[in-house]
């Protein structure tokens, strides 16, 4: 009686913190991020987090101040799960897996049969002791054979940051939202003629968003990059981050980012891809190592000129890649990039009435 009334007790405490949480917008309960992951015919990746703390999905966006706050805050109060067992079926095989010390799980795999291009639905799910705990679904993008395919970074190459001046960062991240952040005039039709370039809308040029940015911020880019219509992609950010790392938010690291565009190059070799970043970080430096690792692989790199300090290395860059074959457009507005694309014949030139 005394162990039964125990029980009783801890579960109700149990509850009512639940319920206290909930109240504040944090899920305490199990859960299974999914992000995009991506392949061809022969060889599938997919990654994504297990967190036993997470923010639960709002219904509606925020436009106050200490909604906005709110709502980034709690991006950053999770709690990764280390060590936990998932599993993804495919193709009626199943694929075991687990969890890093981040909670960081990553599905790499030989299918039996080949896959056709487009999306593919996936479900990743985290058992313990047989019994499954939690499940999430997401997609795997196969590229359809195009002329060629576009990486691209996202924080000051076309959403507006402030990267290099981090308390003005962190302002933007905290005074506004998804919804109200805004990208460079010209970025987005520039990304859409790219993706539009030599084929149709059906059968797009594949886009990777790869950048500094933790994993944390995920939903929150996709949000703003459908709200925009931005190509739709895969996005590949940077090691998650817990609350007490949120001032270092898009910093450190970035010697990843080389890691997981060589992945991209090293998955699709018959591709020739296009590089699209800014000079406030490392993009032309790492962009300029890939450019070597991969000879003959990259037809151009775009970087946007924001740092008057950084210009004359960056020109230094785009002289050494004009050096090995490969046209560089270090640019202000979106339409100088624009004109590049058009003169280098990635995307339709006007039309004669123009």
């Amino acid at each position: 009686m005394h162990s039964s009334g125990k029980y009783k007790y801890d579960a109700a405490k149990d509850s009512r913190s639940r319920r206290w949480w909930a109240r504040i917008g944090i899920n305490t309960g199990t859960v299974v991020k999914v992000y995009h992951g991506y392949g061809h015919e022969g060889e599938l990746q997919v990654f994504g987090h297990v967190l036993s703390r997470s923010p639960l999905t709002e219904g509606r966006t925020r436009y106050h101040l200490l909604g906005n706050i709110w709502a980034l805050l709690r991006l950053f109060m999770v709690k990764p799960k280390p060590l936990a067992a998932v599993q993804l079926l495919w193709q009626g095989q199943t694929i075991h897996a687990k969890t890093a010390d981040d909670g960081f799980f990553h599905f790499q795999w030989k299918p039996e049969y080949p896959t056709s291009a487009g999306w593919h639905p996936v479900t990743v799910t985290h058992t313990q002791n047989g019994e499954n705990i939690a499940a999430g679904t997401g997609e795997i993008y196969i590229p359809h054979r195009t002329q060629f395919g576009c990486i691209s970074d996202i924080d000051d190459t076309f959403l507006i940051s402030h990267s290099d001046k981090p308390f003005r960062k962190l302002k933007v991240l905290f005074t506004h939202n998804a919804a109200s952040r805004r990208p460079f005039e010209g970025a987005v039709r520039h990304y859409q003629l790219l993706s539009h370039g030599h084929t149709v809308p059906p059968i797009p040029n594949p886009f990777f968003y790869v950048s500094s940015s933790e994993w944390n911020l995920y939903d929150y880019i996709r949000e703003f990059s459908h709200a925009w219509k931005l190509p739709e992609g895969v996005y590949l950010l940077n090691q998650l981050k817990r609350f007490s790392q949120l001032l270092k938010t898009g910093r450190g690291k970035h010697h990843t980012k080389f890691t997981r565009i060589a992945r991209i190059l090293e998955s699709y070799p018959h591709m020739p891809f296009i590089l699209l970043g800014d000079d406030t970080q490392q993009d032309p430096y790492i962009y300029e190592a890939i450019a070597r690792h991969f000879p003959r692989r990259i037809i151009c790199v775009y970087l946007r000129h924001l740092s008057a300090q950084k210009k004359p290395g960056v020109l230094a860059v785009a002289r050494n890649l004009e050096t090995l074959g490969i046209a560089c457009c270090y640019f202000r507005h979106s339409e100088e990039a624009i004109a590049h694309s058009r003169h280098m014949g990635l995307i339709a030139p006007l039309p004669a009435s123009w």
